[in-house]
């Protein structure tokens, strides 16, 4: 595979090109790591709770343990204290699956906020530059040792009216073994890709 052009204005296209995949890149893992800071801050609130359910809970716990030494009363009193002591465990349970479900935000924030910024990187830039790297890296191995293969990709995916400029047929040059016309056709599919040919890609 080759990733980059030889000619120096393709090259540059590629290089502006990258830099910019990069920065994005940078620009959504930045994005990623903003939200899930933000959200992880939104936790405080549910700590909070825990804490408060905590003290509440061990403070009628305490209570009740104190009045159930009361003679007589003091294990009914005991017994009418269950329910706030109750709510003080239920505040903190409420706090903790408050955090624990804003963590959970978070955690896919930090995941699915790249993923989304990065997909006209993944869709667009990706494949195009694998598509040229594995075009560009075969022809180049063909340059020297099979140009008739890079003439055959010419007269594929070269207009006609490209084609029609090297010869007014150049299928049945190519046909009958124009050895000119095959090196021409083959400059032609190298200079598409931005790669440099002994041979002057046409007219």
């Amino acid at each position: 595979m080759r990733w980059y052009a030889e000619h120096p204005e393709r090259l540059a296209r590629q290089v502006v090109a990258d830099v910019v995949a990069l920065l994005w890149t940078v620009l959504a893992v930045v994005a990623g790591i903003a939200a899930h800071d933000g959200l992880t801050a939104l936790r405080a609130p549910g700590e909070s709770l825990v804490a408060a359910g905590g003290r509440v809970s061990d403070t009628f716990t305490g209570i009740s343990g104190t009045v159930s030494s009361i003679p007589f009363v003091g294990a009914d009193l005991a017994r009418a204290l269950d329910p706030a002591t109750g709510a003080g465990a239920d505040l903190a349970a409420a706090g903790r699956q408050y955090g624990e479900t804003v963590g959970a935000l978070a955690t896919g924030a930090l995941v699915v906020i790249p993923l989304v910024v990065l997909l006209p990187v993944l869709l667009g830039w990706l494949p195009l530059r694998l598509r040229y790297a594995r075009r560009a890296g075969s022809a180049v191995a063909a340059r020297a040792a099979a140009p008739d293969l890079l003439a055959v990709r010419a007269l594929t995916r070269v207009p006609v009216r490209r084609l029609t400029r090297i010869a007014p047929d150049p299928a049945a040059a190519w046909r009958s073994g124009d050895a000119d016309v095959v090196r021409r056709l083959a400059a032609l599919e190298l200079a598409d890709l931005g790669l440099r040919s002994s041979v002057p890609p046409g007219p």
